[in-house]
């Protein structure tokens, strides 16, 4: 087989979000880095994120209070040592971003000083959320972006799809990754990177299900990828679904921030009548998963499409100051919320398990890196708690930046891989059949792995995720790659570790909730799946 190298660096890190450009920032200076970007920078979950980021700054809040309302929301499993780890190293990585010029909200405070403004969010017992208004991830990506473009050091790669990791399965070499198969979209061919280190930044995996708030990116491409090299997966049963999602045909997947309910947004039936003191005593701010499950338990119950979110009893003044991209976003769309509510319906948002790692954001292939929503670190247990996403992207990126930079001196390249072999493929003329599988697959895994789940419902979706696998296997042995063949491999792929780790959990426990087992079991351990 002909042996091919099309790119070379030092560090390739997939995906283009907080974690990827913050990784690629970090190891810059003393190493060739390049990112591959599946679209364009801009896209990805960072850019969309509205909400914040937590970490410690009021002086009256302790970081012993950050891990304490970390674990709650976790629901007994999260790892204490993966939740120190990022709380502590929470402000670091926030002032890091401060230098690199995210321009965070900030107040007078008494004495004439200006401070940060910090807002509360679920699950926070005080005020530790920096923002950027309500469009803080915006600020995040576009300032990053701008210095990773600014940087002799980092080639990046738009348009580019990941297709697979080159392990020692394809090369005679000791076990360790040593770089990837990519997708040229433009010139729709297979190019082959080889990297010393390879770090995975790719996200989530949302896109699975029919409701989401994630932008089309987001198929679980690293997990998948990261599964077939031989990587563990862990806790994949747990995808947090986001409990507002604002519900308009020409909205599709714009969410409502929590701090909406922050700043004392109620949720109505469509009669005008509140239901969240019904279901938990801190009513509108309840964790997200008992808001989820409220919210899609009265929609069942009524036959209702959606249900109601309502901060008009609020002045307007406040509204148009602390949400200005919703406002804008709303009235845009005949919504004047400082006069009316917003349809809302829950959509699936975050992927709280992924491929397993240690501290240093290492995975069980050695020079393999996972970083972000892609990895398991342990922080978010059963249920993420609001903001601490994007704080995890930024400690992990450093950490394996730390972990990259000691070990590059002593690492090699490897030039002996073979060239992606298409001579057997031939171009597809059936683009219809990836369309309609695409579809049968958001749609019953948004019926049968949703928000509330059955034993029998999950057998059903793992006997169709089997019959799509098989014809998915046999049209990618046959036919050239395309983005969508590639992601809706992917996503089957990860769509099966959910139902398996949802099968395996015999208990309902954050996020996961299931009729046949409503109790939580005496002693949780996460869920880990195995390939070998």
């Amino acid at each position: 087989m002909e042996h091919v190298i099309d790119y070379q660096c030092d560090v390739l890190i997939i995906g283009s979000g907080a974690a990827g450009l913050t990784l690629a920032l970090h190891l810059a200076d003393t190493a060739k880095v390049m990112v591959l970007s599946k679209g364009p920078l801009t896209e990805g979950s960072t850019y969309y994120a509205q909400g914040g980021i937590a970490a410690v700054f009021d002086e009256n809040d302790s970081i012993e209070s950050h891990i304490q309302d970390t674990l709650v929301a976790g629901a007994g499993l999260c790892d204490p040592e993966a939740v120190a780890f990022t709380t502590s190293n929470a402000k670091k990585s926030l002032q890091w971003l401060i230098e690199m010029g995210v321009g965070f909200d900030r107040v007078d405070a008494a004495n004439g000083e200006s401070k940060f403004h910090l807002n509360q969010e679920g699950g926070h017992s005080h005020r530790r959320i920096l923002h950027a208004a309500d469009a803080t991830g915006k600020a995040v990506q576009t300032t990053l972006v701008e210095q990773v473009k600014q940087h002799p050091n980092i080639q990046v790669l738009e348009r580019y799809n990941a297709v697979d990791l080159i392990t020692s399965r394809h090369t005679a070499q000791p076990q360790r990754v040593y770089g990837a198969y990519i997708w040229n979209r433009a010139a729709e061919r297979v190019e082959t990177v080889a990297a010393k280190f390879v770090a995975l930044a790719t996200g989530g995996a949302s896109k699975v299900y029919q409701y989401t708030s994630n932008p089309d990116v987001a198929s679980g491409d690293g997990i998948a990828m990261a599964w077939r090299a031989g990587c563990r997966v862990a806790n994949m049963e747990f995808n947090q679904f986001h409990p507002t999602c604002l519900f308009h045909p020409n909205a599709q997947s714009f969410l409502l921030t929590e701090a909406l309910r922050g700043e004392g947004a109620y949720l109505k039936r469509p009669d005008g009548s509140r239901f969240m003191p019904d279901f938990h005593e801190a009513a509108e701010l309840a964790p997200r998963d008992v808001v989820a499950r409220a919210i899609d338990y009265e929609m069942k119950r009524l036959g209702a499409d959606c249900m109601y979110l309502d901060i008009s009893h609020k002045p307007a003044e406040f509204i148009r100051e602390h949400f200005p991209t919703i406002y804008e976003k709303c009235l845009g769309l005949g919504i004047d919320i400082t006069q009316q509510p917003m349809p809302v319906v829950p959509a699936a948002h975050y992927t709280c398990g992924g491929v397993m790692t240690n501290l240093a954001a290492q995975t069980d292939i050695p020079h393999l890196y996972a970083i972000g929503e892609v990895a398991y670190t342990g922080l978010h247990g059963a249920n993420r708690m609001a903001s601490n996403s994007l704080l995890e992207c930024l400690v992990f990126a450093q950490a394996a930046a730390a972990d990259i930079c000691a070990r590059l001196a002593d690492a090699e390249f490897n030039f002996d891989l073979p060239r992606w072999d298409e001579s057997k493929v031939t171009n597809s003329d059936e683009e219809v059949i990836i369309q309609h599988n695409w579809h049968e697959l958001r749609l019953f895994m948004w019926d049968y792995v949703g928000i509330v789940r059955t034993t029998k419902r999950l057998e059903r979706a793992l006997r169709r995720i089997e019959l799509l696998q098989q014809e998915i296997n046999e049209y990618y042995s046959h036919f050239r790659v395309s983005n969508n063949l590639l992601e809706l491999r992917n996503l089957v792929q990860v769509a099966e570790l959910i139902v398996r780790s949802a099968m395996q959990r015999k208990e309902s426990r954050g996020l996961h909730y299931t009729l046949d087992y409503p109790e939580l079991a005496e002693n949780p351990l996460p869920t880990l799946l195995s390939p070998n």
